[in-house]
């Protein structure tokens, strides 16, 4: 599979959630995929029922009782699909990584490190990790509480939801690699930093290879370029805080990396064919019109 470049996807691309939750149902249509593909995003599912067989990093089975964790940037893809239904969870690494929150992203360093996608959830715990799945998917149905506190209450599920999926792994440290080469070593300086002024020379130099190899390697490997990565985890921050905070735009460009805002301003409306205010706005009024709404399950 790493020979082949993957798709690069972003399911947290057109809103301002750092987490989103959703149920998946059974879908006859769903068809295996040739190519891999990689998400900018921490990606988990719970399988309840049905069955799916993907590839990364090896070839796994999945059934009910089963979390798939994938990482963000690591190249996976269906191979089978049996009626699988599951809960899909998606989380933003850079809204994370950046607060003091390493201990979130424990199960999926490990899974880079080569520790095992899958985690089988004991049986007794399945019904109090569906539950954590509901309450999170339903979070957008709480009209009532303010944005900081909608994303209080994320974290905090997303916490419990992490805190299930490690207690019930066998993480053994024999069975992880010391070293996970300059693809890993990049992401994970480009996850923990992205927010700070940041240079593809600077992730080179904390990796130790020149800026053509880390930026080809990175390209080849994930189909993201290490200035797509920084760009990306920036966005991602710059939309959670337009969203859940009033913090003019000029504090947000500084936050999330940038010392002048026009070239913030400049890069958000390419990456979203609209300016932050001009974004922030249409979300508000998008948010008022619709309504909101709970989990379908």
């Amino acid at each position: 599979m790493a020979a082949v470049r993957p798709i690069p996807r972003d399911q947290l691309a057109g809103s301002g959630a750092s987490v989103v939750a959703r149920w998946q149902a059974p879908d006859e249509s769903a068809r295996p995929c040739r190519r891999p593909v990689t998400h900018t995003h921490a990606a988990l599912a719970f399988y309840t029922g049905g069955r799916s067989r993907v590839e990364q990093n090896g070839r796994w089975d999945l059934a009910a009782g089963d979390v798939h964790l994938v990482p963000a940037g690591q190249p996976h893809r269906s191979l089978e699909s049996r009626r699988p239904e599951f809960w899909g969870l998606a989380f933003c690494v850079s809204c994370f990584a950046g607060d003091g929150a390493e201990t979130l992203l424990g199960p999926f360093e490990r899974v880079r490190d080569g520790a095992s996608a899958v985690v089988r959830i004991p049986t007794a715990r399945h019904a109090f990790l569906d539950q954590l799945f509901r309450e999170l998917a339903g979070i957008a149905g709480h009209g009532q509480r303010s944005a900081e506190a909608q994303a209080a209450v994320q974290r905090s599920l997303l916490t419990l939801i992490l805190n299930e999926v490690d207690r019930a792994a066998s993480w053994a440290d024999h069975g992880l690699t010391a070293a996970s080469g300059v693809v890993v070593d990049s992401l994970r300086f480009i996850e923990r930093n992205c927010l700070r002024r940041l240079t593809l020379g600077d992730v080179a130099a904390a990796v130790g290879r020149s800026p053509a190899y880390v930026t080809s390697a990175l390209s080849r490997a994930t189909g993201r370029s290490a200035g797509e990565w920084i760009l990306t985890g920036r966005m991602a921050e710059a939309r959670r805080l337009l969203v859940h905070s009033d913090e003019l735009v000029d504090v947000i460009a500084e936050r999330v990396g940038y010392a002048d805002t026009t070239h913030f301003i400049r890069m958000f409306r390419r990456e979203h064919g609209a300016t932050p205010a001009a974004w922030r706005a249409a979300q508000v009024r998008a948010a008022g019109a619709t309504g909101a709404s709970g989990p379908t399950r």
